[in-house]
């Protein structure tokens, strides 16, 4: 068995940095200054020993050390912060890293007390070795994102963004994530479950007229989020928290996206390609709620008129191929065939919506209207809020309830008119059990197999996901990519080629479906990352990054590449 490479490794010190509020490229540092102990799964750790209630086994491989050390960092860091050491004494603002007295200090290595039991022992090392091997991942990490060489802006952009929660919190699974996150970070726990529990103690709301769950989590959220800008002393695990916020609530693939978007000064005003999965929900369902009544019929009419961007209801209706004058006939008869015929190009032109929709203002502006005089509301702002409920219950509807996203229509396919061939033939068993996708479409026809268990488990993980993601969508992925070498996947369109190598990405289209219409029925539900391309209509990008050590739920990610 080869040990990890180069991507997993990162991964590795990503997910552990993640859990603990430690700077990842810390972890990445120790590993390559230590490079002891041997592990049983071929690596070197970070110069972590068990220690008190630490066992060896969970120090004996990459991912295991990686997990305990930031446990351990971050035990060190509160005794030196309950010692009397200030933020500065311990992260450089400008540099936007730890301080050189902080990396001098964890040098020294650490002997936990006894009644530290989720730190072991860490082994001394070259202070200026770990110095300098730190500096140069985050100065690589910073010049990846494009970040300018002073990061001093951070603190006062994160201070502002977090003044802005309050009124802009809507409720939307990546908004509670991201502040579930910024709690666990600050309160130092291990879980979003923990973190639920911290805000919510069970029997603290046991009357039977409470609220339901959601909603007081919400409520103890917004109430947090009013006093944590009073609180911050700009500690590093302060920091790691209200950067894990931006990062989730933005659904940014990394920290340091994070930071750039800081840069950019960017409002946080809702933004309404959000609720595009709920227009789209909305629209499947309306055809079996038209009942031919002339309010209905007009809010189509008016639709379809601003839609096309059309000067008149009459050219609109000219356009369906419908004669005007017939629907102003004096003959009953004549008036209720006029009426049946716009009826059905009405309803044509629903059903086409979802696949024709590109997201222009116009577009949007059509839908927007169709919501708001259908639901009789009064203003845009009440039409906005209806869409928001939609989009809530979406995130939280089981799949095949009334309330979740209705599997996309496709479009009738044509017949296929060539012949399958020995390189179409799929012989390979299913990697889920009763799967539908197999190692042969995970591993491009077996060019790409897994060489070590790491990602041999993250195509296990995805391919159990995928088979959700077919229930959701109605039917088959077709996969075009998935595990292949770092090469091939510099090749590939998306937003993170590397994720390929891990085995925890991958491309795929449905039959009769854009890419558009798979990513607004698996964006309310799917916690890992999406994306969907302008140049690639068809296609689809699908991430889960959870799968190499980390049992904590993904965090949602969006892209359009």
């Amino acid at each position: 068995m080869e040990p990890l490479n180069a991507a997993q490794r990162r991964a590795c010190f990503q997910q552990a940095g993640d859990r603990a509020g430690v700077h990842a490229p810390l972890l990445a540092a120790l590993h390559a200054v230590h490079q002891a102990p041997t592990l049983s799964d071929g690596e070197v750790g970070l110069g972590i020993s068990p220690a008190n209630q630490v066992a060896l086994t969970e120090v004996e491989t990459l991912p295991g050390q990686a997990q305990v050390v930031a446990s351990t960092v971050r035990s060190i860091t509160d005794r030196l912060i309950a010692q009397g050491w200030q933020s500065a004494d311990l992260w450089d603002v400008d540099r936007g890293r730890y301080g050189d007295r902080f990396l001098t200090a964890l040098a020294e290595g650490y002997l936990p007390p006894p009644n530290d039991t989720h730190a072991a022992q860490l082994e001394p090392c070259d202070g200026g070795a770990l110095l300098r091997a730190y500096v140069q991942r985050v100065e690589a990490d910073h010049l990846a994102a494009g970040l300018p060489s002073n990061l001093a802006f951070v603190d006062g952009a994160l201070l502002n963004f977090l003044e802005q929660v309050p009124a802009t919190y809507r409720g939307l699974s990546h908004e509670r994530d991201g502040l579930l996150e910024a709690v666990r970070l600050w309160r130092k726990l291990d879980s979003q479950s923990a973190a639920i529990h911290s805000l919510l103690p069970r029997g603290s709301t046991s009357e039977p007229d409470a609220l339901p769950a959601t909603d007081r989590l919400d409520i103890a959220l917004q109430d947090l989020s009013r006093r944590l800008p009073l609180n911050y002393a700009g500690y590093p695990h302060q920091r790691e928290a209200l950067l894990r916020l931006v990062q989730c609530w933005r659904q940014l693939p990394s920290r340091e996206a994070a930071i750039a978007s800081l840069e950019k000064k960017d409002p946080l005003s809702p933004d309404l390609t959000t609720l595009d999965p709920a227009l789209m929900a909305f629209v499947q369902r309306l055809p079996a709620h038209y009942l031919g009544k002339g309010e209905q019929r007009n809010a189509l009419t008016e639709t379809f008129r601003l839609w096309q961007g059309l000067d008149s209801r009459t050219t609109a209706v000219r356009t369906l191929g419908v004669d005007p004058e017939s629907l102003m006939s004096a003959s009953p008869a004549a008036l209720l065939d006029a009426a049946r015929q716009l009826d059905q190009q009405l309803l044509r032109f629903v059903q086409r919506i979802p696949a024709a929709y590109r997201q222009t203002d116009a577009q949007r502006v059509a839908l927007l209207h169709l919501v708001q005089t259908w639901r009789g509301l009064e203003t845009g702002e009440t039409t906005v809020r209806s869409l928001v409920d939609d989009l809530r219950q979406l995130q939280s509807a089981r799949p095949g309830s009334p309330d979740a996203t209705p599997a996309p229509v496709p479009d009738l396919l044509p017949v296929l008119q060539t012949e399958w061939t020995l390189d179409t033939i799929q012989l390979h068993g299913a990697i889920a059990p009763g799967g539908r996708l197999t190692w042969a479409e995970a591993t491009q026809g077996g060019l790409y197999l897994p060489k070590n268990l790491a990602a041999m488990r993250a195509i296990v993980q995805l391919a159990t996901a995928m088979e959700q993601v077919a229930t959701r969508l109605g039917r088959s992925p077709h996969i075009i990519a998935w595990h292949c070498s770092p090469e091939a996947a510099r090749a590939l369109p998306g937003p993170s080629p590397e994720q390929h190598t891990l085995g925890s990405a991958l491309l795929f289209y449905c039959d009769g479906l854009t890419g558009q219409q798979i990513y607004w029925t698996l964006d309310p539900w799917w916690t890992g990352g999406l994306g969907r391309f302008t140049q690639y209509p068809a296609l689809v990008y699908l991430e889960s990054r959870g799968a190499i050590a980390s049992p904590e739920p993904d965090h949602r990610v969006r892209w359009v590449y």
